[in-house]
């Protein structure tokens, strides 16, 4: 049987080769993000302005989280590799050192930010409180959970993967990938239903951009869910991976919103327009066509007091319904 020491070792080496691959991806998309900001009309409109911050702040926590990886590694093979009962040993005398703990409470930082900005696409997707009131108390536990992790990990002769430490880390894991998982559903059936409708009204070219592929990878956060489930599932099950697909996880959790953030920056987001839209327009496939011809010809007013002035229609069947001129 292979040694687990060993086998940790290795996929600590690995996953931080894929912190160095994904954080250049964090940092093109970070500069890019930051471009269109900067290059816009509306500098200081408040939702740039929000964006840039959370954007950096983004970056600022995984660059500590990265960093403390790579130091914590060279300390131990480089550094300490004489240290006596070698690297294992190494591991269980500084695991609870204290930049090991700064590293996990950025990596909460991230999660909280992260985990926020998710709620948020899925009350845009939604239009409705309600649909995020569980997520809503997942997201308050992993908070309390994420504190109490950090504080018991960097008491003196901790280690993060064993003993009580591992127990409430656990806990606080399972927590957030149950609302990762949840949040990414509700969005996942929403784009879904919406593709189906949207598509009756629009037409597949015009919903494209909204209902795509890549927009229910990227709206979803789809990467950042499905590295957190393999990595509780290797943590519960006491493995020497889930350092790996820690790793790469805690990657997501900063690559993912800032691949969100980037999408709305380009305008190819959901938006509380686009959904008002696309009711608007789920409204007007179940209307008669007669009702349908008079409200294309006068506009149509939306719930928050918006006019959607939509072009005038001479002829309108049931089998054709042309919106792509009112560019959503």
């Amino acid at each position: 049987m292979a040694d687990a020491n060993a086998i940790f070792q290795n996929c600590y080496y690995v996953g931080n080769n894929f912190n160095a691959i994904l954080y250049g991806i964090e940092l093109v998309l970070y500069f890019a993000s930051v471009s269109i900001i900067l290059s816009g009309k509306d500098k200081t409109r408040a939702g740039n302005r929000f964006f840039l911050c959370f954007s950096t702040v983004l970056l600022l926590m995984i660059t500590i989280y990265v960093a403390v990886q790579a130091v914590f590694g060279e300390e131990m093979w480089i550094v300490n590799v004489d240290y006596p009962g070698g690297s294992a040993q190494y591991l269980a005398d500084n695991a609870a050192v204290w930049y090991q703990t700064l590293g996990s409470a950025a990596s909460i930082v991230l999660n909280l930010m992260s985990d926020g900005l998710l709620l948020y696409r899925c009350f845009v997707v939604w239009g409705d409180l309600r649909v995020i009131l569980l997520p809503g108390v997942l997201y308050l536990a992993t908070a309390a959970l994420g504190i109490l992790t950090c504080y018991v990990s960097g008491k003196p002769n901790a280690d993060f993967f064993v003993g009580e430490a591992e127990q409430i880390a656990l806990a606080y894991s399972t927590v957030v990938i149950a609302l990762n998982v949840t949040a990414s559903t509700l969005i996942c059936v929403r784009i879904l239903f919406l593709t189906r409708q949207m598509r009756g009204a629009l037409g597949s070219e015009s919903v494209r951009m909204y209902t795509g592929a890549a927009a229910l990878i990227i709206e979803s956060a789809l990467p950042y869910t499905l590295f957190g489930i393999a990595y509780v599932v290797s943590l519960g099950l006491n493995s020497p991976t889930s350092i790996l697909f820690l790793s790469i996880y805690v990657m997501f959790t900063c690559v993912s919103p800032q691949m969100i953030v980037l999408r709305v920056l380009m305008g190819r987001a959901w938006s509380r327009e686009a959904a008002t839209r696309t009711r608007t327009a789920m409204v007007f496939t179940s209307a008669p066509v007669s009702d349908f011809t008079d409200v294309l010809t006068s506009g149509y007013a939306s719930g928050d007091g918006t006019t959607l002035n939509l072009p005038t229609i001479s002829h309108i069947s049931t089998s054709q319904r042309d919106l792509s001129s009112d560019k959503v």
